[in-house]
């Protein structure tokens, strides 16, 4: 694949050479088109390999929407634009490790690989360890059905790296469930093994704290699933902490849209 550096910008077809663009990246690229056709990779037996690859990344990116949309409320000012690519690919390994199925048709099994979720950051460009600093623990409950991050008293200015302007922040605690994913053969496609549990979700603030006050007292975010659920051995249940900085304006608080970090902290 090229990229184009010259003054000339256009999209399209001009001759054998297509001119697009990359979600997520800066410039022009280019490449000769041409290739099989939808016929031939759908069909052709020597695309077999390709069709059981496509069937199997499908699934992937099925199982990788779930986790977003379990955490849609704070997806547009805690991720980035190649989120989406970053848990398909994750859910692949996991899907990799699956050999109970034949090829093209492997499960996504997270519940016994949750090990790849752990420690993910929801924005590559801003690592939530590198925000917030003070020590802190995030403790599930017996049924995994709740948690509670706890942070003892402690001075934001020297264990929080707020973006300029900011004056005031507060502290998350998101649970959110994923189901295993398995491929169904009447639909033809992937769907969750517990569809009733998968994406259920909850997400908890603290007070808003102000960045230039020590916090007197432990800081405690507790959270409960909506409904007291009884989770299965077919769903994992997604632990995350983050932070969200504001600007206070008279009595008002504005969230930036900058330097809010979000990560899956534990899995229960």
């Amino acid at each position: 694949m090229a990229r184009q550096t010259g003054p000339l910008k256009y999209s399209g077809t001009l001759g054998d050479i297509r001119h697009f663009k990359i979600k997520g990246l800066k410039g022009d690229f280019a490449g000769l088109k041409g290739g099989p056709s939808g016929d031939q990779v759908k069909t052709g037996p020597e695309f077999k390999r390709t069709r059981e690859n496509m069937n199997e990344f499908g699934g992937c990116a099925i199982a990788g929407k779930s986790v977003r949309i379990g955490l849609s409320q704070l997806m547009k000012q805690m991720s980035d634009s190649q989120l989406t690519g970053r848990l398909t690919g994750i859910m692949k390994k996991i899907n990799l490790e699956d050999q109970s199925e034949a090829r093209g048709y492997r499960a996504i099994l997270i519940s016994t690989q949750p090990q790849y979720l752990k420690g993910i950051g929801f924005n590559k460009n801003v690592n939530f360890d590198s925000i917030f600093f003070a020590p802190f623990t995030l403790a599930g409950t017996a049924g995994r059905d709740g948690s509670t991050l706890t942070v003892d008293a402690f001075n934001p200015l020297s264990f929080v790296n707020a973006p300029a302007g900011a004056t005031h922040f507060r502290l998350i605690n998101a649970i959110s469930v994923v189901s295993d994913f398995a491929f169904n053969a009447q639909s033809g496609a992937y769907e969750p093994i517990d569809l009733e549990l998968n994406e259920l979700s909850n997400i908890s603030y603290s007070d808003y704290l102000d960045l230039s006050a020590p916090t007197a007292t432990p800081t405690v975010v507790t959270n409960a699933l909506p409904g007291t659920p009884t989770l299965t051995t077919d769903v994992t249940v997604l632990g995350s902490v983050g932070i969200e900085f504001y600007q206070k304006v008279g009595a008002n608080y504005y969230l930036f849209n900058s330097g809010n970090a979000l990560k899956v902290q534990d899995i229960f």
